[in-house]
């Protein structure tokens, strides 16, 4: 199976600018690229389709370019915004593209190729203006851009509209394709289904001011099966950066994926084989007992971005909570749950009864009595005695996890009085 044929089996490809001219360059090792924007310090799973793609690339012996927007990032892309982008000093955004280099470079560790880093800022700092608008601007034109449906439905909305700032994002966009053909003889840019507006103007661009013929690949708009995107949480995003989103809950995330989902996505985020998952589906379907696909999804996902000893850790912590066995949690882990595993509150309190009402495992001291009385308390994995309202020694003279029942949990951080 060749790399599209395979990616047309993952249900990976939206649109492509000439899919049979495609397959025929990717015969011979080609320059492809990706461009993410520093929007932010760390990379979230929204990122991680385009990501996935861009590596797939790579791991079939072509040049991988990961494009830090540290230009773009400073003006906005509009594609399918309700708002305008809020801008960011040079500094910040400086900060942030360094913080994605690194990530990404991480993420798409090849020593046969390794990913070729580059920003933008590098070429369009050294732009004048006047040049810019005679040369760059003059090959587009404003009807098009404006008929373009992600431009449409900022014009449709009377309260935002679009700044020039914004509307100029696609030049400097299609700007850099040019750039990256006349360096590195890139001739595909891939990118989500959102940028294919851009990457046609950069196609149309390059072949103007190149005379080189360019191709573009999108990918869709992950979604679930209820039709809502996929890649949030009540609580926002999910981060890749582990101090944003810890390990231990970016694997519960994929955990928690629909039956009615998970295969999919096993196809889309994995390198799993197709073959190997439609094994994965058909095995589940003949098991009564619990799915596979779910902890091989997350396990594949946290040690992609995670690497070994993240995804022992989430599945150590994952365990411990299963078992009661809380007291085997290294002080990292219990970190870990205090940053978004669990609901967590900080007290200097050291009665029971309070401490399990401030944490809402009971509704009010006389359920928190109750519970205590029929034995429904753990501390620190072990059962509080009818009672008995005396705390035990925290963990790491830090913790202690408080569970009711065999599901609820609240962990309480010790502070000084």
């Amino acid at each position: 199976m060749t790399l599209i044929q395979d990616l047309q089996a993952r249900g990976l490809i939206a649109n492509t600018s000439d899919l049979k001219q495609i397959q025929q360059l990717l015969n011979k090792p080609q320059t492809v690229y990706c461009g993410f924007d520093p929007t932010a310090n760390s990379l979230h799973i929204g990122h991680l389709v385009p990501l996935i793609m861009l590596k797939r690339f790579q791991d079939a012996g072509h040049q991988a370019i990961s494009l830090i927007g540290g230009a773009t990032g400073m003006i906005g892309d509009p594609s399918f915004k309700a708002t305008e982008r809020s801008l960011h000093s040079e500094d910040v955004v400086s900060g942030w593209g360094q913080d994605l280099s690194n990530q990404i470079q991480q993420l798409m560790h090849n020593k046969t190729k390794p990913i070729l880093m580059v920003n933008n800022a590098n070429w369009v700092k050294n732009i004048n203006v006047i040049d810019f608008f005679r040369d760059v601007g003059k090959h587009f034109s404003v009807n098009s851009m404006i008929n373009r449906e992600s431009v449409k439905q900022r014009l449709q909305r009377p309260d935002q509209g679009i700044s020039f700032t914004e509307f100029s994002y696609s030049l400097l966009q299609s700007y850099d394709f040019a750039e990256l053909n006349r360096q590195y003889a890139c001739r595909l840019q891939i990118g989500g289904n959102d940028q294919w507006g851009n990457i046609v103007s950069g196609i149309d661009f390059t072949r103007r001011q190149n005379n080189e013929q360019v191709f573009g690949l999108t990918l869709p708009l992950i979604t679930k099966s209820d039709g809502t995107k996929f890649g949030k949480t009540e609580g926002g995003a999910v981060w890749l950066n582990p101090i944003k989103t810890s390990p231990y809950s970016f694997y519960q995330f994929w955990l928690s994926v629909d039956d009615a989902d998970v295969y999919n996505f096993l196809r889309y985020y994995t390198f799993l084989s197709c073959d190997d998952i439609a094994e994965i589906e058909a095995q589940d379907n003949a098991n009564t007992s619990k799915p596979k696909a779910q902890r091989m999804l997350a396990a594949q996902m946290t040690h992609f971005v995670h690497g070994d000893e993240g995804l022992a850790s989430a599945e150590r912590i994952t365990q411990a909570l299963f078992s009661g066995n809380v007291q085997q949690l290294s002080l990292n882990e219990l970190k870990q749950l205090e940053l978004d595993g669990l609901p967590c509150i900080q007290s200097t309190q050291h009665d029971l009864v309070e401490l399990l009402v401030q944490s809402g495992l009971a509704n009010s001291k006389r359920i928190a009595r109750e519970l205590i009385e029929s034995n429904a308390i753990s501390i620190n994995g072990e059962k509080v005695e009818s009672g008995n309202s005396t705390l035990s020694f925290p963990l790491y003279d830090q913790y202690w996890l408080i569970q009711r029942g065999k599901k609820h949990y609240g962990l309480v951080k010790r502070v000084s009085d």
